[in-house]
């Protein structure tokens, strides 16, 4: 059949098809992805990285930060707001949040049929975790097997707290831009008594993928992208580093196992020790892409836990890392406007934050100077 000219399509009144003499491309026109974990859309607009930019591009000026500081009140030896002073710990340290947004021991709200003003009952605990003891230190300025005693003891914290609740979310705050109020190197951990929105969907989703295909969603994923290869930033025996294809956030990473594990409480020494080394990577990348301690918030996602435990076969255990910065050390990604009202939207393509991530040194700005 022969194809109509485009004069004689707009003068007919049939439906019709306008053929573009411009040839598409993704890294230059805009497009939407789907993010199968969360059945949500994102609108990526790569065009717009071409126009010019006003804001400041100068390096952040970071404190220099002393080993100890007696006034931290995370530092060894500290004085807490309670009164409780911390102990002399030489690896991580665990306590029970001072402030805690939510209790075990509480009243619960009355029983209500009306559909629109719901309230449920909510219990739990929130824990504080220092991942060192000294306050300079960052993951990424850390040894492996202090990597690896971080992870040791987070695994301790899910075996503890996932007897008795149905989600314990581990995550990090690190750096005030990610409204962290204490620079000493720590970490929360909160465990609730029911399955918080974010994971509630990502359960229904691979459910409904494995029922489907038969296979986790997570692991026919990453052979994709281990096959394309565009989207890895770091890899190693065990794990993956990679931007997600529906990553949100300009550097947005996701850490996934090579061989399926569902929950963190089920990795075995080799999975752990080589965790600790890509997560070791990932924050010197992350430190050296605009030679600055980034900030980011980082937090692992595996299958519910809790004595009323299902089948999790279709859940595959990852890490989430979303760092707001886009153009500079203190040039940032502001969630606002469209994002907050309509869907998320991102400039730089996913493929181009990998390439950029993939390019930074494994070896961290700050020692290459020593």
């Amino acid at each position: 059949m022969k194809r109509k000219k485009e004069s004689e399509l707009l003068s007919s009144s049939a439906p019709c098809i306008v053929y573009h003499k411009e040839v598409y491309k993704f890294t230059e026109h805009q497009h939407l992805r789907f993010n199968p974990l969360k059945g949500e859309w994102i609108v990526v607009s790569p065009h717009r990285m071409k126009r010019p930019w006003a804001g400041q591009v100068e390096p952040a000026d970071e404190p220099d930060l002393p080993e100890w500081d007696p006034s931290n009140p995370l530092c060894p030896r500290a004085t807490r707001s309670n009164g409780e002073v911390n102990p002399d710990y030489c690896s991580t340290y665990v306590f029970t949040n001072d402030f805690p947004a939510l209790m075990e021991e509480v009243p619960h709200p009355p029983e209500d049929n009306d559909p629109l003003l719901r309230m449920a009952p909510a219990t739990g605990t929130c824990r504080v975790m220092c991942l060192h003891p000294m306050l300079n230190k960052t993951i990424s300025l850390m040894s492996s097997d202090e990597i690896e005693a971080v992870i040791d003891r987070w695994i301790e914290q899910m075996l503890d707290l996932g007897s008795r609740f149905k989600w314990v979310q581990i995550f990090e705050n690190k750096g005030q831009m990610m409204g962290c109020s204490n620079p000493h190197p720590h970490c929360q951990i909160w465990a609730s008594s029911f399955l918080p929105n974010e994971p509630q969907v990502k359960d229904a989703k691979q459910r409904a993928y494995f029922e489907q295909h038969g296979r986790p969603l997570l692991c026919d994923y990453l052979e994709k992208e281990l096959t394309r290869q565009e989207r890895l930033v770091c890899t190693n025996d065990e794990w993956v580093c990679l931007v997600p294809f529906w990553a949100v956030w300009p550097f947005e990473t996701m850490i996934l196992p090579r061989r399926k594990v569902t929950q963190l409480q089920n990795l075995d020494g080799s999975q752990r020790h080589f965790l600790a080394k890509i997560m070791k990577v990932i924050a010197t990348k992350y430190d050296n892409l605009f030679k600055t301690s980034f900030p980011y918030s980082m937090g692992w996602h595996g299958a519910p836990t809790g004595p009323e435990q299902g089948a999790d076969d279709h859940w595959t255990l990852h890490a989430i890392y979303l760092p707001p910065l886009l153009r500079s050390a203190t040039i940032r990604k502001f969630m606002v406007g469209y994002e907050l009202l309509a869907m998320p939207q991102r400039d730089l393509t996913q493929e181009q934050a990998a390439r950029i991530l993939r390019d930074q040194s494994e070896i961290h700005y700050k020692l290459k100077t020593l």
